[in-house]
């Protein structure tokens, strides 16, 4: 019981948010440039072959998310990356891992435990 109530723990609401962030190529693609350090919207626009426009709406998903943080600078937004940003990500796949894997290994037991069909001959 105590497993089921850790689940329930994690905010579905920002799990959701953070799972449409990841859902895009354009966006996983931005995640991967800042993980090499922040960048502001033009340098990540360059290697989209986006509009501004569009990659400011991208990083707004991003930013909901918790996955980005933005800071203005006079006339220059610059992003990275927010410190634990995928770290719910991580906590529900964790848990859906760690009971899949549970599953296969008492499957793994059983099957084991049973007569190889050539035993059998």
């Amino acid at each position: 019981m105590p497993a089921r109530n850790a689940r329930r723990s994690e905010d579905p609401a920002r799990l959701d948010r953070l799972f449409q962030a990841l859902a895009d190529a354009s966006r996983r693609s931005m995640i991967d440039r800042l993980s090499a350090g922040p960048a502001s919207v033009s340098e990540l626009a360059q290697p989209l072959a986006m509009a501004l426009p569009s990659v400011v709406k991208h990083l707004a998903v991003l930013e909901s998310g918790g996955i980005v943080l933005s800071e203005k600078r006079g006339r220059v937004r610059t992003y990275r990356i927010a410190p634990d940003a995928l770290a719910a990500v991580e906590t529900w796949l964790a848990q859906r891992k760690a009971r899949y894997q549970a599953q296969f290994d008492a499957l793994e037991r059983y099957l084991a435990s049973q007569p190889d069909d050539e035993d059998a001959t």
